[in-house]
Order: structure tokens, then sequence, then C-alpha cells
């Protein structure tokens, strides 16, 4: 079981898998061999450990498998919340031809993207253009069936200070380019 900063492991479990303290309280008697108020009584309870082949481990994600990418895209959108987004991209035969995109974080600030200040340095499996000023700044397309994202790592220094962990990726709607649905 994972344990959260908090200690919470317990807790979260219980939470996800809908099991109540009552619940738990008689499997766990059950287990003992004792009733449950026996169980409530008694101060420590020696569960038998779990063999290594049964005990889960977290699976990294499966990668998105390739993708033809071709695209015309523009988005301009804002937010309930003040977020606002605009993005012009073209690519073609996963190659990116143009790119421009701002967001901007509420009030608080923006980033800025513009592709005379990146080289494509990946087509497969995805896109990834990288800054040409070596400070590792990434952007990198990709598309999954329902949409193609456009996102960024480690681009901090094209963002106003305090806002770049609220700078969410862009994403097209493949059929006509457009802001894709995102709920």
């Amino acid at each position: 079981m994972v344990v959260d900063k908090e200690g919470n492991g317990m807790a979260r479990w219980l939470r996800q898998t809908a099991v109540t303290w009552p619940a738990l309280l008689a499997l766990l008697a059950l287990i003992a061999g004792c009733t449950a108020p026996q169980l409530a009584q008694r101060t420590e309870l020696a569960l038998p450990p779990v063999p290594p082949e049964r005990q889960m481990t977290p699976t990294p994600p499966l990668p998105i498998p390739y993708r033809q990418i071709e695209l015309a895209g523009y988005c301009s959108r804002t937010e309930d919340d003040g977020f606002r987004e605009e993005a012009r991209v073209r690519v073609a035969d996963n190659v990116v031809q143009a790119l421009n995109w701002k967001l901007w974080v509420s009030r608080r600030g923006s980033c800025a993207f513009d592709l005379d200040e990146f080289r494509q340095v990946m087509k497969l499996p995805h896109i990834e253009l990288l800054a040409r000023d070596a400070s590792g700044c990434k952007l990198m397309v990709w598309q999954d069936p329902r949409r193609i994202t456009l996102a960024h790592a480690g681009c901090q220094q094209r963002c106003t200070p305090g806002i770049y962990e609220e700078a969410w990726p862009v994403m097209f709607d493949p059929d006509n380019g457009m802001c894709a649905q995102t709920r």
C-alpha cells in the first residue's frame, strides 16, 4: 500500500475501495480468528506478510502509440478561472512548419513560445522541439485518438515567474484543428 506524505495510506485505500471501518474490523477479526469485539480490544494484530509475487507494484503507463500528425491548428479560448491560450500550429508529415503559442495564467502572468526559438529534434514516435538557447526547454506534440497535444517541459524561463506550474498544455481537435474539448 502506498502511503502519502501525511501517512494516510490506509484512509486513502478505504476511500478508494469503499471498505467501511466495521467491514474492515470484521475482516480482520475473521483473519485473526476472533470476534470483532475481541479484536477491538486487542492491542496488536499480526498479519502474515504478503509474498513478494503477490505484492502490487505500480506499472508505468504505456507509451502513446505513434500516429502520423497532420495539423493546421488554431486554438483561442478563455476559461472561467481566467486561464487563456492562443496557439497556432501547422504540422505536415510530423514536421512542425509553424508554431506560435501564448498562454496566460489569470492576470498573474504568461508564457510564450515561437518556432524561431526552437529546432525540431524528433519526429517519431512523437514530435519534439528543443530550445536553441540550450536552456533545456522542450516542446512536444503527440496525438491520441481524441486530440493532438502541444506541451512544454523545463520552460520556466519563458514564463512570468511563479506561474509555470499552472501553465497547462494546449489540445487540438484532430478533425478540425480547433480547441479540443477537455471534459
